[in-house]
């Protein structure tokens, strides 16, 4: 059953254009010219319950605009959108308690306090029961390893310290579906795979349906069997994380160790030279053609080694990317 639907959601914001100088301060009072930047176009998926979806794009692609239309911060300008039956902008007092939102770059804990504080502010907020508040607290710290620092002020805690007490915060009123958006930016590598781990178990004890962005792809590739990726406010890719290359055709990477120097130039008849440093050397082959480039390379190259790699994820994404921009 669908926890999310998503139909023709965009999302338009106005704006007037200034251009700099007091000439040009004057001449807006009478005239001013009105842009329109369309953040989100007519896009539509639906996310089962309980499923984690990754929502990749680049900087300006309308990841977190979508994020705040579905959890209510913002109307759409056009589109329908449904989480759990509910409408979002509608805002219902029924809706808030199945959804939480984490977003990366802002707190919900209040910083001058110690972060228990703000929990209990959370329990009443959400008219939590003091049973399972105090259930709750105990378990998410203890696998989050925080117990010790329920009572630290917010403001002297690390980055990795915090983001787990704002888990913590978003989570005491279990929510069936939780919005994600850049919850590891900033974080050392021991405090990324602890949180994806927390996660990873969260969601199959609790079902918790999963919408996460993020920069960091082993997040993505930890925790997602399924990505939608958007691009300039439009989906251009809904699926499997591991088919992304897949769609962009048939390529693998052949790295090469050599015996000896060899002019770059020879190797253009094996495939597309990525790299070249003499004794060593990267191609771009196709898949289908592999078998015979590899025989020919072995008779008229002298080859000591060589390795045969899928083309990297996130370069399979960003191809999506330029493909995007380009149409």
């Amino acid at each position: 059953m669908p926890g999310i639907i998503v139909e023709g959601l965009s999302k338009s914001f106005q704006y007037y254009k200034k251009e700099v100088g007091l000439a040009s301060s004057l001449r807006n009072l009478f005239r001013r010219e009105m842009l329109t930047k369309e953040a989100v176009k007519g896009i539509s998926f639906e996310i089962p319950e309980g499923e984690i979806v990754g929502f990749l794009g680049p900087n300006g692609a309308g990841k977190t605009t979508t994020l705040k239309m579905l959890t209510g911060i913002l109307y759409p300008t056009s589109g329908s959108a449904s989480i759990l039956g509910h409408v979002p902008w509608e805002r219902r007092k029924a809706f808030k308690k199945q959804f939480a939102i984490v977003m990366g770059q802002k707190s919900q804990l209040w910083w001058d306090l110690p972060a228990n504080e703000s929990l209990h502010l959370n329990k009443h907020i959400y008219e939590v029961e003091d049973g399972q508040f105090r259930r709750t607290v105990d378990e998410l710290a203890e696998l989050l390893d925080v117990k010790e620092l329920l009572g630290v002020q917010v403001r002297r805690l690390s980055l990795g310290e915090r983001m787990k007490l704002e888990l913590i915060a978003s989570l005491l009123h279990q929510p069936r579906v939780l919005f994600l958006d850049e919850p590891t930016i900033g974080l050392d590598i021991l405090s990324q795979r602890r949180i994806r781990e927390f996660l990873k178990y969260y969601n199959q004890q609790q079902r918790t349906t999963i919408v996460l962005t993020s920069h960091y792809m082993n997040d993505i590739e930890d925790l997602c069997k399924r990505t939608i990726i958007v691009n300039s406010g439009r989906i251009v890719y809904d699926g499997s994380l591991a088919a992304v290359n897949r769609q962009l055709g048939q390529k693998k990477l052949m790295k090469i160790k050599l015996g000896e120097p060899v002019d770059p130039r020879r190797l253009e008849r094996f495939g597309r030279v990525r790299e070249c440093s003499g004794m060593e050397a990267v191609l771009e082959v196709d898949k289908s053609d592999l078998k015979e480039r590899s025989k020919e390379m072995l008779e008229h190259l002298p080859v000591l080694d060589f390795t045969i790699e899928e083309i990297s994820i996130e370069e399979g994404i960003a191809l999506l990317y330029a493909k995007e921009a380009a149409s």
